[in-house]
């Protein structure tokens, strides 16, 4: 295997646009955004890893990098494999952005590249075409760390059995720095060239980063994945200056970091620095791979949906969500619950208003057909295409949209590699995606069907049928 890597620096500004539901815009710029583009090269095959903290599995933006860099580095589009952090903190790279989930029944336009996202593909495409000519024989070593500081597991249960989003204010009431069920593994993969230079550094995590992030108090930052990245960098810093590293995110449907809304770039800092020291260490007890070559190969799963809820249920929902909404435009401070959805007392009714007003499309579309009688003919799955990689003894696997931990840890159970790095947020984003004792709950992550245009809920087992294909597609990528 030969392999390549660089990376490149995005620099916002104050007053960029952001994703936030009340025309929200940055308000401090914390630093530069920093994406690692890596070549992969086995015979005649290529594969191109974009990993960003910019909002890149939105098909909006991921599209335009994914056909730029493949007819740039001549090679087949689906080989180019586009992950996003999940960074929060973030501004825009396109006008009108949208994900899958928006617009599965109903295409719209790709939008307007700003300024900013021109600046961010066109670097993209130019480290990548550069790649090409310094791609050199690697050798795959890799080690893991543990790291239990950070994240904690953010579905609650209440006694009656039902669940809620638990956000920082309810994470406090729960126990003292609760964490629940995480998963705590923080791998790390390091290419080296014959010489025994650093050619890439991979690292993953499982947890939203969403320590200094506030939905209507925008900051410009890299969040804790990047700190943590630089601290790794910094410490393998050579003659030729730092090796780039690759953040990948896990599959963190239902893992936080601390201290959402609250914590803010000060302490998203220090978790970075307690990840980076972790990632240190496990870059200090490498073990050498067995073998050195690449296996890759691009799967369609068929992930099974469910059953639309009952006219009376749905009309009983949509009355509740018109009577919340008008409460919380009017700025009743008393609107915290919803249909099965939660809200701190940190975010304003404005803007609790419009996080219930978006599921509205999902229920008139959802009583239309009803009312038509074509609810028994909706969609019964979802296809969705996975990536599947082998790095020598390393396993990585890509799922487009936000899976929850439990399909990551069915993937790391049933591999054959000797370390198995499952991730979310690449290509696409077809939004949250429940693991099969995770389905049917009604707080936001396992609801989200409701949020996107239009999809039934899923049904059991839901996103295991990626767990067992990943596994699959392992196995076979590890034979020879």
């Amino acid at each position: 295997m030969r392999a390549a890597a660089g990376a490149f620096e995005t620099v916002s500004k104050v007053g960029d646009p952001t994703a936030g539901r009340t025309g929200a815009v940055i308000e401090r710029v914390v630093g530069p955004l920093r994406t690692t583009v890596v070549l992969l090269e086995e015979g005649s095959v290529r594969v191109c890893l974009v990993a960003s903290p910019f909002s890149t599995d939105e098909e909006t933006i991921s599209e335009r990098i994914r056909e730029r860099i493949a007819e740039r580095a001549g090679m087949a589009a689906e080989n180019v494999l586009v992950f996003s952090s999940h960074d929060h903190c973030v501004p825009l790279l396109v006008r009108s952005a949208h994900s899958t989930w928006s617009q599965i029944t109903e295409k719209r336009d790709q939008g307007d590249l700003l300024p900013l996202g021109r600046r961010f593909l066109d670097d993209a495409v130019r480290t990548a075409g550069r790649l090409a000519s310094e791609l050199r024989e690697v050798t795959v070593h890799y080690g893991l760390g543990r790291e239990d500081r950070i994240t904690y597991n953010r579905k609650g249960r209440r006694a009656d059995g039902s669940t809620y989003f638990m956000r920082e204010e309810d994470r406090r009431l729960v126990g003292k720095d609760f964490r629940g069920d995480i998963d705590t593994d923080a791998p790390v993969v390091c290419l080296k060239d014959s010489g025994g230079g650093i050619v890439l550094l991979l690292v993953q995590f499982t947890g939203h980063p969403v320590t200094a992030y506030h939905p209507e108090q925008s900051v410009a930052f890299g969040e804790w994945p990047q700190v943590a990245a630089e601290v790794l960098a910094q410490r393998f810093c050579g003659s030729v200056g730092e090796p780039p590293v690759a953040f990948l995110q896990g599959c963190c449907g239902d893992v936080n970091s601390k201290e959402m809304f609250c914590g803010g770039v000060a302490r998203s800092m220090q978790f970075g620095r307690y990840l980076g020291r972790s990632y240190v260490q496990a870059a200090k007890r490498l073990v050498r791979s067995q073998r050195h070559d690449m296996g890759f190969a691009m799967r369609t799963v068929q992930v099974p949906l469910g059953q639309l809820a009952s006219q009376r249920a749905l009309e009983r929902d949509l009355e509740e969500i018109r009577d919340f909404v008008r409460r919380a435009s009017a700025g009743d401070p008393h609107t915290l619950t919803c249909v099965g959805l939660n809200f701190p007392r940190a975010l304003s009714p404005r803007y609790r208003a419009a996080l219930v007003e978006m599921i509205s499309p999902w229920y008139r579309w959802a009583l239309r057909q009803r009312r038509t009688g074509k609810a028994e003919k909706a969609a019964r799955s979802l296809a969705m295409e996975m990536a599947v990689l082998r790095l020598g003894d390393v396993g990585v696997v890509g799922i487009p949209g936000e899976p929850f931990q439990g399909i990551g840890r069915q993937i790391k159970r049933g591999s054959p590699t000797a370390l198995t790095i499952p991730c979310g947020y690449m290509n696409r984003s077809f939004g949250y995606i429940t693991d099969g004792p995770n389905t049917g709950d009604r707080e936001y992550m396992s609801s989200f069907y409701r949020y996107t245009r239009f999809l039934p809920p899923y049904r059991k087992p839901a996103g295991d049928a990626l767990a067992k294909e990943a596994v699959r597609t392992l196995k076979q990528l590890s034979k020879g």
